[in-house]
């Protein structure tokens, strides 16, 4: 069976059995998914993208972060921009993506649209987010880094499950918004730090919704466009990864997806982790900070000197002199021009030296802070298992800072599986 008869099948089938630790984490990653896209909502990408679709207007189908209703292909486009715009959601590291950013959108436009109950979403949501881990694991790192966004890129084709799941499509039909998906599944690195990069993420949750429509609606594609001769896999630099595939449907990836608690990149979570160990330290006495990371965060969060508040959260030498500074790496307000201007920061940016250290994995960094006091170091690993009880604390009140009197309602409406309908009034506020 190929790569697309298996993530058809997969999402063909009836309702899978979910264990109950892998439906906590999709409920937390759907109200940190509201909650970012929530905050959002005034920033530039956001309102370029909203102001665009209603100014196109048509048939109002599905919800807005911010307000307004539109057909569902805008939506999707508008909502995936929307809740990355802030580059404050979920990452799975097995792909390099963040998941709920390209398929949350996609599945709640159509489900909304076709006034689905909150399960069907969110089941149709957890298939998807899967099944684009699976086509990231596939494609290989090679695909990410030669300078693809698996966000963008296999995120549209996990939309695009979820979408077709949601119109009914049997498993050919899903195989064929698969090879669809295939010839227009796009984005690129060379976005990260601008408002490209968030746009990413809505591209991935349109083209699962387009592809979606169109196969419902009769239209023929080839359907190897993902994995067959000349299909994405092949002119996308993927590696046909064969174990993509274990244990599908009775194993979810998903589980292990990562939350962010600080408001950047999550390639320098683990720096600012080990970094937080070492404080305080008064910066007049620092004469270097070492930062030890997997040499494939050199070519992505490793911008030297930014000067706008996106770039800073690409950037070691900007964050970690956040953090001596006492600047909260939490707080969206943190990122702006006016920090990257700052002469205290510039100073310390100017003494960070970033060292790529083959010998750690992606979730891990080693922080040296040399004083002339002497050296102190720590050591922190994303991937350490963080007890569900405190990772549901963490988000809870990540989510409450980020809406605040209208956290409880957000949570109440996924706990409480709410149909589509009410969670597209939610987004519109």
């Amino acid at each position: 069976m190929t790569l697309s008869q298996a993530l058809a099948a997969f999402a063909a089938a009836p309702d899978p059995r979910i264990p109950d630790a892998t439906a906590r984490i999709l409920r937390l990653s759907m109200l940190d998914w509201i909650a970012c896209g929530c905050a959002g909502t005034d920033e530039p990408v956001a309102r370029i993208t909203r102001d665009m679709v209603m100014e196109e207007g048509g048939a109002a189908q599905a919800s807005l972060f911010g307000g307004g209703r539109v057909p569902a292909r805008a939506a999707a486009l508008v909502n995936g921009a929307t809740s990355h715009a802030l580059d404050y959601d979920d990452t799975h590291f097995a792909h390099i993506g963040h998941p709920s950013v390209a398929v949350f959108p996609a599945a709640l436009a159509i489900a909304e649209g076709e006034g689905l109950d909150g399960g069907q979403l969110r089941t149709a949501a957890l298939i998807g987010m899967e099944a684009s881990i699976r086509v990231g694991i596939w494609l290989g790192r090679g695909h990410y880094q030669v300078g693809f966004h698996q966000t963008a890129t296999a995120g549209a084709f996990g939309a695009a499950l979820a979408a077709g799941r949601l119109l009914g499509l049997e498993a050919t039909a899903l195989q064929a918004v698969l090879g669809l998906a295939g010839t227009r599944a796009a984005g690129l690195k060379s976005q990260f730090g601008t408002m490209g990069k968030p746009y990413n993420a809505g591209l991935a949750a349109a083209t699962g919704v387009e592809a979606a429509l169109l196969v419902a609606k009769g239209f023929e594609p080839a359907p190897q466009g993902l994995d067959g001769p000349q299909g994405f896999g092949e002119t996308h630099h993927g590696a046909g990864d064969e174990t993509a595939l274990d244990g599908l449907g009775e194993r979810w990836h998903f589980a292990s997806v990562a939350h962010k608690f600080h408001a950047c990149c999550h390639g320098l979570h683990a720096a600012l982790e080990a970094v937080a160990g070492l404080l305080p330290i008064a910066p007049d006495r620092i004469d270097r900070i070492e930062v030890a990371t997997h040499p494939r965060w050199m070519t992505v969060c490793n911008q030297p000197a930014p000067t706008t508040g996106l770039g800073a959260k690409f950037s070691y030498a900007t964050v970690l002199p956040m953090a001596v500074l006492g600047v909260d790496t939490a707080k969206l307000e943190s990122y702006t021009a006016a920090l990257c201007a700052r002469d205290d920061l510039a100073a310390l940016r100017d003494r960070v030296r970033v060292i790529p250290d083959d010998g750690l994995t992606e979730m891990q960094a080693r922080v040296r802070v040399v004083t002339d006091a002497g050296d102190r170091e720590a050591f922190h690993d994303l991937d350490a298992p963080l007890p569900p009880d405190e990772k549901a604390a963490k988000v809870g009140a990540k989510a409450e800072s980020l809406l605040g009197p209208r956290a409880a309602e957000a949570r109440d409406l996924v706990e409480g599986g709410a149909p589509a309908r009410e969670v597209g009034a939610f987004l519109r506020g």
